[in-house]
């Protein structure tokens, strides 16, 4: 696919307008269908359409694998430091309120908080699986060949 000047021109046009629809995605999550795990699944089918026309060579130098394990596990950590954070404060897990001074301040802030988390978490494990699937699938394509 590197190869064919049609598909490189129109990823060059969609794979910023992915990333955007992405974002929209995560921020109006609280306030239409949508939230931090469908906007995880848009940034990484992005990436992965970057890694399909560009090769994941190029996409690993955008995103390289040890970031993806270390925004994996910063994910999770934001969604379980929020979590907590209601409990230290008073509250119950994932109880929003005590953390800010106003309720709806709180709401908001521990929602996008928590789905921004999700989102990240979600976007890295998906570009991780597809990582790990294609790099073995050169491997096995690059042992046949020795084989023959």
């Amino acid at each position: 696919m590197r190869e064919n000047g049609i598909l490189r021109v129109v990823a060059r046009f969609l794979i910023p307008l992915i990333m955007l629809f992405g974002l929209y995605i995560q921020f109006h999550g609280e306030y239409s269908p949508g939230g931090g795990f469908q906007a995880g699944i848009v940034f990484a089918a992005g990436w992965i359409l970057f890694a399909l026309i560009y090769g994941l060579d190029a996409a690993l130098k955008v995103i390289p694998e040890r970031a993806m394990y270390v925004l994996m596990v910063a994910g999770v950590i934001l969604y379980c430091a929020v979590g907590i954070a209601g409990v230290v404060l008073g509250g119950h897990f994932l109880d929003f309120y005590p953390l800010l001074a106003g309720k709806h301040a709180a709401q908001q802030f521990g929602i996008i908080t928590v789905e921004f988390g999700v989102g990240v978490t979600v976007a890295t494990v998906v570009m991780l699986v597809f990582t790990l699937f294609a790099r073995r699938k050169s491997e096995w394509k690059a042992a046949k060949v020795e084989d023959e």
